[in-house]
């Protein structure tokens, strides 16, 4: 494991002469509150196993999540069972960078209940859900290679994370919710300004030169994620994009605003992809995230607002709720 190094927060005054039980003056400095932690970061390729069996599959799984349409897209040489796209499109530097919706958490948090299933999932059964919604495909057997690869590399790639530990940069930087509904519109403008020399005019992405598998991927029409995808979400989206996006964007050094992030995750997400049943999805409809765009509800906000916004008075509601019921017990 190797750690970066994370900057101290500012620090702030203290407006009061008396705080828990200590004296201090009026407009004294107060002690500068901790660092955040380092973020963590993936092992490098010296902590591979010696040569044999396990350092192959998991260089292969390596292999499989940044090139995952040159085996299993399209035209794949193992099989054709997915749109196009690469894991490591949404899950940067093969699922290692730094609130780069990375992997570092998930040997250590599963298998563990999730609400969206309504059951206690495996590993095998949550990249299962990514091949079916992300890649708007079939995932590969349990007992495949290809799945065991993955498996092995996930594992790796968590080497030293503790059972049930998150370490600091696990997945997404979670994006503050904007006070009014994100905006399609203005998003569409952020997107030709900043998007489309990757991503293309009309979204499609860009395919290698005489390659068959995309260097950037298309983010709507028929090889783009589907509907069920996790950044379908517009918090995702958001989030994501904040931190990483356009090329060469960093959670310290970000090239969009956070209404330019939720903007244009709304125009992306408001264009057609990829539809799947979703209907066995959300036993516990009162379990749905504040941004799951589709309905049924477990409140009265419509699916416009649950889609686009605004989010905060869904959370205070839903905050309301909550206390009511624990209050009654």
């Amino acid at each position: 494991m190797t750690l970066s190094t994370a900057s101290l927060r500012s620090r702030w005054i203290l407006p009061l002469a008396v705080v828990l039980g200590g004296s201090w003056l009026a407009g004294e400095e107060s002690a500068p509150p901790k660092p955040e932690a380092p973020l963590w970061t993936a092992p490098t390729e010296d902590r591979l196993p010696p040569e044999g069996e396990e350092r192959d599959l998991i260089l292969y799984g390596k292999s499989l999540i940044s090139s995952t349409a040159a085996y299993l897209g399209p035209q794949g040489s193992v099989s054709t069972t997915t749109n196009g796209m690469n894991c490591q499109n949404c899950h940067l530097d093969a699922g290692g960078r730094p609130w780069g919706n990375n992997y570092f958490g998930v040997q250590s948090c599963y298998p563990k209940f999730r609400a969206r299933s309504g059951t206690e999932e495996t590993i095998v059964k949550r990249i299962s859900d990514c091949f079916e919604r992300s890649l708007n495909g079939t995932a590969p057997a349990p007992d495949s290679r290809e799945m065991q690869a993955l498996l092995a590399y996930m594992k790796w790639l968590g080497t030293g994370v503790a059972k049930d530990q998150r370490p600091p940069g696990t997945g997404l930087k979670t994006l503050p919710y904007l006070d009014r509904a994100a905006d399609p519109d203005k998003g569409q403008a952020v997107f030709t300004a900043k998007c489309i020399a990757c991503h293309g005019v009309e979204g499609q992405g860009l395919k290698l030169e005489g390659q068959t598998v995309y260097q950037y991927p298309p983010l709507w029409g028929d090889h783009s994620y589907n509907d069920a995808a996790g950044l379908f979400r517009l918090s995702s989206f958001a989030s994501y994009v904040k931190a990483n996006m356009p090329f060469g964007a960093t959670i310290d050094t970000p090239m969009l605003t956070d209404e330019e992030a939720w903007d244009v995750a709304a125009f992306v997400n408001s264009r057609p992809r990829p539809h799947m049943d979703q209907s066995h999805d959300w036993v516990d409809i009162s379990k749905k995230p504040i941004d799951q765009p589709f309905g049924p509800y477990s409140d009265h906000f419509d699916e416009t607002q649950h889609k686009f916004g605004p989010f905060p008075p869904i959370q205070a509601d839903h905050k309301a709720t909550e206390a009511a019921k624990k209050a009654g017990q």
